[in-house]
């Protein structure tokens, strides 16, 4: 890290300081601990909605007074940043300030951060560290000697001090496993550490005889780290760390284990001194079991990091490219002509209504049916028609629009173009999306011609959480039950397709076509169980989504699975990923052992 008073003392009181942030970096306390050790005041501003006058007021003040104000987030107030701009330039202009006054900004990169401001300061970033032991030890590091010894339950401070500093860097190393990590990547920073410390400090000083871990997780966990987390399913890995690591043992046991490795543990009683030692002599390479993973959960981080550097590289090759001599107008016709015979033709929607009148049959499920019959018509149509415009526009015959050279150019590069996610998402490449989508339209295909079938294929549905909610209506209307007091059971059906005839005697629907991320399915034991080596993704058995009476059963045996459409756990704004958490046998580990190994069902893959 960069030496902060270094940098203080070669600027002036004309030349702003300017942090450009990373994710998950704060400046703020570097700034206030710099001037407490030089005795200087700090004003501090969190720009945003009507913070400008008050910021306006804390320059001049300081320009007279000597002392340091530090505008926070500037992106946040773009708008606001001209006005500052010529601030600035008009009180250097005119020379009549403190010399003791410096403005510090801070800003993540935004184009439209005034130039001169840029010009005229010194800017400073710095990247997060990475790793448990760098991220422990700079934990270490914002804690002086005189907050080291400000509590009065010395050996419990220091225990959970260390229990702390080790919660905040698995958080925020956690982020590496993208997926099986978190859903959404989470920015911590050391505010939100320095504040729990100083709530440990006010905990373990007001109650002296009985450690409130209770208040504690909730205030750390929920209030304060939790404040940032959005996803409930994220929440949930928060909270099994919380209470895996702020309980009774950790204070009470002489080496208290934070992982399944012995390399991690809380350490006896020491000075400050001693802590960063014992820091030091941590593993410089952080196995996943540090965080409750397997050992996938790196091959699988560094597939997607080695994805998103040559999809980067791809993006920056020359527009005009050829290949084997043909231009990317030739290739791209070329690929038109043996994609359009791909692409399924369109379902005949009021021959198919027709037909269905006449034949029996839940009219929830004929509803669905009918649905996904014009969602897909509609996916088609357009396909059709931009491959035929696109053809036009390579060939000559119609001029480019911004809109097909976005097609072309995904074409190209094998992806699937953006506009035809309009049914459902999906992060397959083109070929595997052409066969993806082809299965699809065979499985409505059969369900027309056949009938009801014996295996739903959950993946082929574009809103697979509706066909489910027409299941429970079938129920609730064939039990004369409101559909509010149903829940789900899941079975796990020990044969395969083509050995089921017919459906559910007792209700509900099977289901096929699900996949594992983070364990796989012994189907001895008929229970979640580890991942083989190599082994990223697994098949799920078909399942017996069964629709039942009463308040969902909790039993402590059961992991409670997140299922989700495809691989990107968030989905979008307008489309999350999640359909439902289905209740599978956790086997010989906890339900908090699946959680920390990121384990969720998906309806289709990356391949």
């Amino acid at each position: 890290s960069f030496d902060l008073a270094k940098i203080y003392h070669k600027s002036t009181s004309k030349t702003p300081l300017i942090f450009v942030l990373s994710p998950g970096v704060d400046p703020t306390e570097q700034v206030q601990m710099l001037a407490d050790s030089m005795s200087r005041h700090v004003f501090q501003v969190a720009l945003g909605q009507g913070q400008a006058p008050v910021a306006v007021k804390a320059i001049k003040d300081a320009q007279k007074d000597g002392y340091w104000v530090l505008l926070a987030n500037c992106h946040l107030m773009l708008s606001w940043m001209p006005d500052l701009e010529s601030l600035v330039e008009a009180s250097c202009e005119k020379g009549e300030m403190h010399k003791n006054y410096r403005l510090w900004l801070s800003s993540s990169p935004d184009p439209k951060f005034p130039l001169s401001l840029l010009q005229r300061g010194i800017k400073m970033t710095t990247e997060p560290p990475r790793g448990l032991r760098p991220n422990m030890k700079k934990m270490y590091n914002l804690i002086t000697e005189e907050k080291f010894a400000e509590c009065r339950q010395t050996s419990k401070y220091k225990k959970l001090l260390f229990t702390l500093c080790w919660f905040h860097s698995v958080l925020l190393e956690r982020r590496k496993f993208k997926s099986l990590g978190y859903n959404i990547p989470y920015e911590f920073n050391d505010s939100d550490y320095l504040i729990c410390h100083d709530l440990i400090i006010v905990f373990l000083d007001e109650n002296p005889n009985k450690t409130p871990f209770e208040a504690m997780r909730y205030l750390i966990g929920e209030a304060n780290y939790g404040g940032r987390v959005t996803d409930s399913w994220d929440r949930r890995l928060l909270n099994v760390y919380m209470n895996q690591f702020f309980c009774e043992n950790a204070i009470s046991e002489e080496k208290f284990f934070l992982s399944e490795l012995s390399d991690y543990f809380i350490p006896p009683d020491g000075d400050l001194g001693y802590y960063k030692e014992f820091i030091e002599h941590l593993p410089h390479n952080d196995h996943p079991a540090a965080f409750g993973q397997h050992p996938n959960a790196d091959i699988s981080s560094q597939i997607e990091q080695t994805n998103e550097l040559l999809e980067t590289i791809v993006s920056l090759q020359p527009g005009a490219i050829t290949v084997d001599g043909s231009s990317p107008e030739e290739v791209v016709a070329n690929q038109i002509d043996s994609m359009i015979g791909s692409i399924p033709e369109l379902f005949d929607i009021s021959s198919i209504q027709q037909s269905m009148r006449a034949r029996p049959g839940p009219e929830a499920l004929k509803t669905v049916l009918y649905q996904e019959v014009t969602r897909y018509n509609v996916l088609l149509s357009h396909i059709r028609k931009s491959l035929g415009n696109l053809r036009n526009a390579v060939t000559g015959f119609a001029a480019i629009t911004p809109n097909l050279e976005e097609i072309m150019t995904a074409l190209l590069e094998y992806k699937v173009p953006r506009s035809w996610s309009m049914a459902y998402p999906s992060t397959k490449p083109l070929g595997s999306w052409i066969n993806d989508l082809q299965l699809r339209i065979r499985q409505i295909r059969l369900w027309i011609d056949y009938g009801i079938p014996n295996v739903f294929w959950l993946s082929g549905f574009t809103y697979p959480s509706g066909f489910l909610t027409a299941v429970l209506q079938t129920m609730s209307r064939a039990k004369g039950v409101a559909i509010d007091t149903l829940n789900w059971e899941f079975h796990v059906v020990e044969k395969s397709g083509d050995e089921i005839t017919e459906g559910p005697k007792d209700g509900g629907v099977f289901v096929s076509g699900l996949y594992l991320e983070g364990a796989r399915w012994d189907f001895s034991e008929n229970q979640l169980a580890e991942s083989l080596p190599m082994e990223l993704m697994s098949q799920m058995p078909i399942l017996h989504f069964k629709p039942v009476e009463g308040k969902k059963k909790i039993n402590r045996n059961m992991y409670e699975c997140p299922l989700y459409m495809y691989p990107v756990r968030t989905g979008t704004r307008e489309r999350p990923s999640f359909v439902i958490s289905v209740d599978l046998k956790s086997g010989n580990q906890t339900d908090d052992h699946w959680t920390k190994r990121g384990v969720a069902l998906l309806l289709s893959s990356s391949e």
